[in-house]
């Protein structure tokens, strides 16, 4: 995997990838991280820039390395309060599921004279298709809408990464959240990915994010397989 090698040292954009491995399952609890080699050889890094990302998250309390034995997921959740979906995440991971995802698609698009996306982002934003899998099945899709001066993801590795990290790396911190949930049936292209009928009604989510100016960071409109797992939302007070 080729990382970018800009707005921040690779070994904490290492980091991130790897922490959010342990987050969505692709390293189980109790498991042993690959051995440094085939880490330098997947993110075409450094010996010691493994390290240190390694490093970090042992000092986070998400890894423990022992002599001889290697290097084990000690914890697997996030103390973060302003991810909804790692939080839904974690909570399929503790039962055992594997999370995973993968980018489909990304391009810069016009947004129109008029209409929510002109509001939120002006005259062009970055679009983003991404699929989520729960054990393997495509379980949901996502379509990200964000500032237009947000990298090429293609480049900049959010194929593994959460989308709030990827876009943290890049200077654009998320403030602010709001969501919208009702039911609705998705386009042909996004019932393909999701390998169900035309049609299916849905649980379908808006989510608006913004920086701490105020400024939009991000509309996305996700479509769940809730038959697969129901959603969990946790409130705290």
């Amino acid at each position: 995997m080729a990382t970018s090698r800009t707005k921040q040292p690779l070994y904490l954009k290492i980091h991130g990838i790897l922490k959010d491995r342990i987050l969505h399952g692709q390293y189980p609890l109790d498991s042993y991280l690959p051995p440094e080699p085939k880490l330098e050889e997947e993110f075409a890094v450094s010996k010691i820039t493994v390290r240190n990302a390694v490093k970090l998250l042992v000092q986070e309390g998400y890894l423990e390395t022992s002599s001889g034995k290697g290097t084990r997921v000690v914890r697997n959740t996030s103390t973060s309060k302003l991810s909804t979906w790692k939080r839904f995440t974690e909570i399929l991971v503790e039962e055992g599921h594997r999370i995973g995802k993968q980018l489909l698609h990304a391009e810069i698009i016009r947004t129109g004279a008029e209409g929510r996306l002109r509001e939120l982002f002006g005259e062009s934003c970055l679009r983003i298709e991404r699929l989520y899998t729960l054990d393997d099945v495509p379980y949901i899709h996502y379509t990200h809408y964000l500032p237009a001066r947000a990298e090429d993801p293609t480049e900049s590795g959010l194929q593994g990464q959460s989308l709030y990290g990827w876009l943290e790396e890049q200077g654009i911190a998320i403030a602010r959240m709001r969501d919208e949930f009702s039911v609705g049936s998705p386009d042909v292209g996004i019932a393909d990915s999701l390998g169900i009928p035309p049609g299916t009604p849905l649980l379908k989510r808006l989510r608006f994010a913004y920086d701490e100016q105020g400024r939009a960071a991000e509309c996305s409109e996700g479509y769940y397989r809730a038959g697969m797992h129901p959603y969990v939302v946790n409130y705290e007070v």
